[in-house]
């Protein structure tokens, strides 16, 4: 437990940076809003959980929780299901959507939770092409517990701030984001922490120096290529000043909407696996992830878990090439 106290103490404060700005989730197409909060509403309004267990069997390895509910305004006048960019819906209307999201990150002596409230507004440019535009507001948590780690030199002037004491480090800050998107396809941009911690900051300063804007490009393609089946790519991009830009993209093949599997990359850092279920309004995704190249150093696979739960029914009269599943 000390080698592993060690290395956490290591990990932590070496790449303390990379546990900020990088939050690995390789189902990222089913918490786009999280990265994006024009995404906000786009895909109705529904509820959203996702666990992640990273480096299975190893002692205080990283985990991830993530719950998301989302709600299109609109939902609330209309007494039946609905269709996604149906031809007959199309209107230049503002179409505006809210959604509250909470993650948690721990690993070891660190843990992080934020709280993110999104809000995103769209027009139809035509009746196959829609943008949208948003903005969220972050709370972020740090806390790092320093009478848990132990190293061989503790005068060491790195560790003299955080051993020995309960440290936590909190921060406010503002999300932006827009996209532009068709049945076929979506694209989009955001920036998180736009203001780099400044609209507040609070409690120890262990973190302070690692506040830093993040760069998000996000895109996606659906095409059908029978009645009963279709591809899905999606990808994301992050990028930020101090961890760089990583790059991940999965594939996925959909029979009739109802059951997927596929396969992504991450590069330099992981493979995976995944295949999920539709039953009604409930979706289950599982995915299995193992490390690669740079991140080979701890041989260990990372699990995820996705629920989702569409609030509205979809209507039952649609085509079955009309892809519902990103």
């Amino acid at each position: 437990m000390k080698r592993f106290i060690l290395l956490g103490l290591l990990m932590c404060i070496a790449t303390l940076a990379d546990a900020q700005n990088r939050k690995y989730m390789s189902s990222f197409s089913a918490v786009r809003a999280y990265y994006n909060p024009s995404f906000t509403g786009q895909e109705g309004s529904k509820l959203t959980t996702l666990y992640r267990n990273q480096w299975t069997g190893f002692e205080d390895a990283p985990k991830t929780i993530y719950a998301g509910a989302e709600f299109r305004l609109s939902d609330l006048k209309k007494s039946k299901g609905y269709q996604l960019n149906n031809q007959s819906q199309f209107t230049t209307d503002t179409q505006h959507h809210f959604g509250l999201f909470l993650f948690r990150d721990s690993f070891g002596p660190y843990s992080e939770t934020k709280a993110q409230l999104n809000y995103s507004a769209g027009i139809h440019l035509s009746d196959k092409l829609q943008l949208n535009w948003g903005g969220g507001l972050n709370y972020t948590l740090a806390a790092l517990d320093g009478t848990k780690l132990t190293v061989d030199q503790e005068s060491d002037p790195r560790y003299s701030n955080v051993l020995g004491q309960k440290n936590r480090s909190g921060k406010l800050d503002l999300d932006l984001g827009i996209t532009l998107s068709a049945d076929k396809f979506y694209i989009g941009y955001a920036m998180q922490d736009v203001t780099e911690g400044k609209v507040m900051r609070s409690g120890d300063e262990f973190t302070d120096a690692l506040y830093t804007r993040k760069h998000i490009g996000q895109a996606g393609f659906r095409t059908s290529i029978t009645n009963d089946i279709g591809l899905v790519l999606n990808g994301l991009y992050q990028y930020d000043a101090q961890a760089e830009g990583t790059i991940e993209g999965q594939l996925k093949g959909v029979y009739q909407n109802m059951l997927w599997a596929g396969v992504g990359y991450r590069k330099d850092l992981a493979f995976s696996a995944t295949a999920g279920v539709r039953i009604n309004r409930l979706q289950l995704t599982y995915l299995y992830e193992t490390p690669v190249a740079d991140a080979n150093t701890i041989d260990k696979p990372s699990n995820e878990i996705t629920l989702a739960y569409q609030l509205r029914p979809f209507k039952e009269n649609h085509l079955l090439n009309r892809l519902q599943v990103w």
